[in-house]
């Protein structure tokens, strides 16, 4: 069914689920500053609000508002600033 996961004391949370195209989460960050690592590929949509990204070899942040996505490879690590209450969809490939 689903299984829920919880990260950085409660501030991420996210349900994951199965799609057409995979597995998926989909959840909410609080406000604050995170450092994810990746096992596969995501696409990673912002869904509501705004996240401030700074991708793997990156040497600045960029901007990512609902409707916009970002792709991660596979074995990489990259920081999220979440700017106020931020929805999200990730999709591993």
């Amino acid at each position: 069914m689903f299984k829920t996961n919880e990260y950085f004391d409660g501030k991420v949370k996210s349900i994951a689920f199965e799609t057409d195209k995979g597995p998926a989460t989909i959840g909410v960050m609080a406000a604050g500053d995170y450092a994810f690592g990746t096992s596969t590929k995501e696409i990673m949509s912002v869904t509501s609000g705004c996240l401030e990204v700074k991708l793997p070899g990156a040497s600045e942040w960029a901007t990512y508002n609902a409707g916009d996505e970002f792709v991660v490879e596979k074995d990489n690590t990259f920081d999220v600033r979440s700017v106020g209450q931020t929805a999200y969809l990730c999709l591993y490939l």
